[in-house]
């Protein structure tokens, strides 16, 4: 039995460990629900980042007949999308908190971004090729993929900003660090501003 001295320190404990528990809880929920939202909406950048890819041999069927400095652009668009899509520079949900492995495939999607960049500004050169049906719906694909990747990332990184603003503000960061073990993760920053997307061109130029 109790005796009524230990009953005020008992209280005093039942009270500190309650309040532990309640601040704990306030990240149990919140902190894997944030972490979940941010790897969904790097589900879907992947994805877009994907959609462009698949477009390539589109260009490369539709540029083949074209003039040997153009195909010379277009092997660097290849090369480009090869590096881009090999599967050790996929990044799995697990690799978001690692800077390293996130430089590494945005410099990938930078490159490829680059090489459509430069094949672009050379059709501009061939406006027989720029009037061509095959060509003007693949440009129409592109600049869709451009938008979807461009909302993607801009999804992404508000979902990383409050999964990393979660796990770093009071209470929910004693949940995150005691029981999640929480990292930060990483946000998409294009190599150069603009790099993570296709140039967008106008096809009524030279008209």
């Amino acid at each position: 039995m109790f005796s009524r001295q230990n009953f005020p320190q008992l209280a005093r404990f039942a009270t500190v460990a309650f309040a532990s528990l309640a601040l704990t809880a306030c990240g149990i929920n919140s902190v894997p629900a944030a972490e979940e939202n941010a790897k969904a909406k790097w589900a879907d950048v992947q994805a877009a980042f994907q959609e462009r890819a698949n477009l390539i041999p589109n260009l490369q069927e539709i540029t083949m007949s074209s003039a040997e400095q153009e195909r010379e652009t277009l092997e660097g668009v290849i090369q480009a999308r090869a590096s881009a899509t090999r599967p050790e520079i996929q990044l799995s949900t697990e690799d978001l908190d690692d800077p390293a492995r996130m430089a590494a495939f945005q410099q990938a999607q930078g490159e490829l971004g680059g090489a459509l960049a430069r094949l672009m500004v050379t059709v501009e050169q061939y406006p027989e090729l720029r009037s061509q049906d095959n060509f003007g719906r693949f440009m129409t694909q592109l600049e869709g993929s451009e938008n979807r990747i461009r909302v993607a990332i801009r999804d992404y990184n508000e979902a990383v900003r409050q999964y990393n603003t979660t796990i770093r503000t009071f209470p929910d960061t004693i949940g995150a660090n005691i029981i999640h073990g929480a990292e930060p993760m990483v946000p998409y920053e294009a190599v150069t501003q603009g790099a993570e997307v296709a140039p967008t061109l106008d096809m009524r130029s030279g008209e």
